[in-house]
């Protein structure tokens, strides 16, 4: 998973304490022909930050940030296109503390998309530079 970041060490920094991710390897910076002919953008410089959850070789996310990085607006959650990162967690109510105290915002309200006996708990938020997150909580 990619986030294009205005401040990827901000933003790592943000996932590190509200997910506890950690370095998968040591920022980088990327530049030069290579990087270039590969993402189709003359003259790219971005420095890459890649992180993982502790222990787990599955997916990982890495953030870049463009030196001549463009603006757009916060999206929405009906924007098409990638619209969130999901997180499944042990206590959602904890974690919307920590990912507000880490800079996020609540987006939605926790709602019950289970049933009363296997109730299956989320909620919308923004991390630190507006990127929707889903924050899911499911109980046997």
């Amino acid at each position: 998973m990619n986030i294009v970041a205005r401040d990827a060490d901000a933003l790592a920094a943000f996932y590190m304490e509200a997910f506890g991710l950690v370095f998968l390897r040591p920022p980088r910076l990327l530049s030069g022909e290579r990087v270039s002919k590969g993402n189709g953008l003359p003259s790219s410089e971005i420095r890459s930050i890649w992180l993982q959850f502790p222990g787990d070789d599955g997916p990982f996310l890495e953030i870049h940030e463009y030196s001549n990085g463009l603006e757009r607006q916060v999206p929405r959650v009906n924007e098409p296109g990638l619209g969130h990162l999901a997180f499944k967690i042990a206590d959602i109510h904890s974690a919307m503390d920590t990912i507000v105290r880490a800079g996020g915002t609540r987006l939605g309200e926790v709602t019950n998309f289970g049933s009363t006996e296997e109730p299956i708990l989320l909620v919308y938020m923004r991390d630190l530079e507006g990127n929707i997150l889903e924050i899911e909580q499911r109980r046997p």
